[in-house]
């Protein structure tokens, strides 16, 4: 069995779901359309898709047009009922999909590095109680029709849905381990967002991963556990 990783940055395959599939004896099919990848079709062996979070928007398949390379296959995951999981830029694909706003919220507000997350009362199945996460964005969503949304956070209060028990999206990143945060941190000058509203400084983001990346860890395994699993 394999899950589809959809990836859109060249960084190590050091994240949380590629380290799932290798404790479950499952393929991490790692594929990167923004560098010529097709993503092929549904079959037998897919346990579920995942489509990661990136520099693109979700709104820019004119100007990225392998984005709709990406959206076929959501499209098909949906369709064919295989468990989708999209993360920050994924998460905002999945919305626009299904209709519903995708972008700037025009806030100015940003997240950039590690902000509580709490749950609704639909939410509460998934994420019992508040926990931390990493974050990196600027964009939201809005909950698509059809969905129900599960968390919110003090700067923005859409951070995750699902539609069914098939299809989830979370803005937050929890599949982002200690070292590949360390590498976003050494990259946050050159996208300018220390000096942005919201982003904690790297002393700050410091201090919370060390106090939080474990739990995030714990949490997400099981998630995947109960989300990745059944298929298998």
């Amino acid at each position: 069995m394999r899950i589809l990783c959809i990836r859109h940055e060249a960084d190590p395959t050091d994240d949380r779901i590629t380290t799932w599939c290798a404790d479950n004896g499952v393929t991490a099919d790692i594929r990167r359309p923004f560098q010529g990848d097709n993503l092929g079709d549904i079959t037998d062996d897919l346990a579920g898709v995942g489509v990661y979070g990136g520099v693109y928007n979700a709104y820019d398949a004119p100007l990225h047009p392998f984005l709709n390379e990406e959206y076929r296959m959501i499209d098909a995951a949906m369709t064919a009922g295989v468990p989708l999981l999209g993360l920050c830029q994924g998460a905002q694909m999945i919305a626009h999909h299904m209709g519903a706003f995708a972008g700037d919220p025009g806030h100015g507000q940003h997240e950039f590095g590690y902000y509580e997350v709490t749950p609704t009362d639909a939410g509460r199945a998934w994420l019992p109680a508040p926990m931390h996460f990493t974050q990196a964005h600027f964009h939201t969503f809005d909950t698509p029709a059809g969905a129900t949304r599960l968390a919110s956070s003090a700067l923005f209060k859409n951070q995750a849905f699902a539609v069914g028990d098939r299809v989830m999206a979370l803005q937050f990143h929890p599949e982002q381990t200690t070292a590949g945060f360390g590498r976003w941190m050494a990259r946050g000058d050159d996208w300018g967002r220390y000096d942005a509203p919201g982003v904690q400084s790297k002393t700050e983001q410091a201090r919370l991963m060390a106090e939080h990346d474990p739990a995030q860890h714990t949490w997400f395994m099981g998630f995947l556990d109960r989300f990745f699993g059944p298929r298998l």
